[in-house]
């Protein structure tokens, strides 16, 4: 994806006297200092594991802030306003542009280039961060959105529990045959149907998948009025109307929108892959279908930065350094069962005990990351235009879906 360019030049280090980053060499300087990071809830598990992993093997110590995710957007506005940014700190893959863009990171690019693996690294990750050609984040974690079913359902459904739907078509019969067994509290799927955040992460890759797209190049235009995306609605329409999604997923706001799956009440569903180890039973794990087939993910999850702020730009690069090595991204994301974010060491010893983690791997390579500088005002906000499009189309199976599409690019073009 090409990178976002807006013309406005980002922060490029920091000159009040703290070393720069690119000045420390390749793996920055590890002399003992404290460096204090900040991340969001949903990605707590990774970054405890990370910033454990490191402190045990360094001597520095990083201080880890996890916030509340619907916090961490103002947490990170405040602190900008009052030069009070941490160290380093992660962002929500969608909001990168946007805070590059008003400068809260610096400027990566000599370190980024220096890394001799820096081709394998997640390319929608670094195009997101890149502003005028200079690279400002590296991936953290990696999520993907994955299919998951629950295999006992399925088979008590009398469906094949080892073999996925292959189209949005299947899924919905999957999710009808569920349903039709009426066991008390289980439901045929779920979703954060009032979770715009929820419903770009799971149903942007039934678009990509049926060979759609969701943004124009420059991200400033949305093609959710187009023909790929009116399929992907009408079906979940379906699902709703014949009561195979579960009914609380209409008021999901985010917060327990994956709960119900995890909880084994629910047949199949568009879920985290970074959920998978802590799934409790046997799940099936395949890419997004589209409507008529194919197979896409939307590589989320966050990327992380050295701030505008840090006076320890050394010491916390060679955090990120470390971050990207083999023995962080093998020893601890995938040995994990999470997702690792260099494409030349997705084949390792974990991933390879565990076909599920072949195919999210491989589903990686496959997938996409929107940019747009105004992602989150027009879809992930609480009562954003692209929230309302789909509450229309798929809850109340109404409304002018052109007119809806147009307050989406409204939004983008601001």
């Amino acid at each position: 994806m090409a990178a976002l360019t807006v013309g406005m030049a980002a922060c490029s280090g920091d000159d009040s006297g703290g070393s720069s980053a690119a000045e420390a060499g390749p793996n920055g300087v590890d002399d003992g200092s404290e460096l204090t990071l900040w991340t969001r809830a949903p990605l707590e598990k990774q970054a405890k594991l990370l910033v454990e992993a490191y402190n045990s093997s360094h001597q520095n110590k990083v201080k880890l802030t996890v916030v509340p995710n619907d916090d961490y957007v103002a947490k990170v506005g405040a602190a900008a306003g009052s030069d009070g940014l941490p160290d380093l700190f992660a962002a929500d893959i969608v909001y990168v542009p946007n805070w590059v863009n008003q400068g809260l990171f610096q400027d990566l690019s000599a370190n980024i280039d220096g890394l001799s693996f820096k081709d394998s690294i997640n390319k929608g990750h670094l195009s997101a961060g890149t502003l005028d050609g200079k690279k400002h984040v590296l991936p953290f974690v990696l999520d993907l959105s994955m299919l998951f079913w629950n295999k006992q359902l399925f088979k008590d459904a009398g469906l094949d529990p080892e073999k996925a739907p292959a189209t949005l078509d299947e899924y919905a019969a999957a999710a009808k045959a569920v349903q039709a067994m009426k066991k008390p509290g289980v439901y045929g799927t779920a979703a954060g149907l009032n979770c715009g955040g929820c419903l770009v992460f799971t149903w942007f890759p039934s678009v990509w998948a049926g060979g759609g797209e969701v943004l124009s190049e420059d991200g400033t235009e949305s093609k959710l009025g187009d023909d790929t995306a009116q399929k992907v609605y009408s079906t979940w329409h379906d699902m709703w109307k014949s009561g195979s999604v579960l009914p609380s997923s209409a008021g999901e706001t985010g917060p327990t929108w994956t709960a119900a799956f995890t909880e084994g009440k629910v047949g199949l569903m568009l879920y985290p892959a970074t959920l998978l180890s802590s799934t409790p039973f046997d799940v099936g794990v395949a890419a997004i279908p589209g409507p008529t087939g194919g197979g896409s993910t939307f590589v989320g999850g966050d990327g992380i930065g050295v701030s505008k702020d840090s006076k320890k730009a050394a010491q916390a690069w060679n955090f990120l350094s470390w971050m990207m090595s083999e023995a962080a991204q093998v020893e601890v994301l995938a040995k994990n069962k999470d997702v690792v974010s260099r494409a030349d060491l997705a084949s390792n010893k974990y991933a390879a005990e565990d076909p599920r983690l072949v195919t999210i791997n491989d589903a990686a390579g496959k997938g996409d990351t929107p940019v747009a500088l105004n992602f989150q005002q027009a879809f992930n906000a609480p009562n954003s235009p692209w929230l309302t499009l789909v509450r229309n189309r798929v809850l109340n199976g109404s409304g002018d879906l052109q007119k809806d599409n147009g307050e989406i690019n409204a939004v983008l073009k601001q």
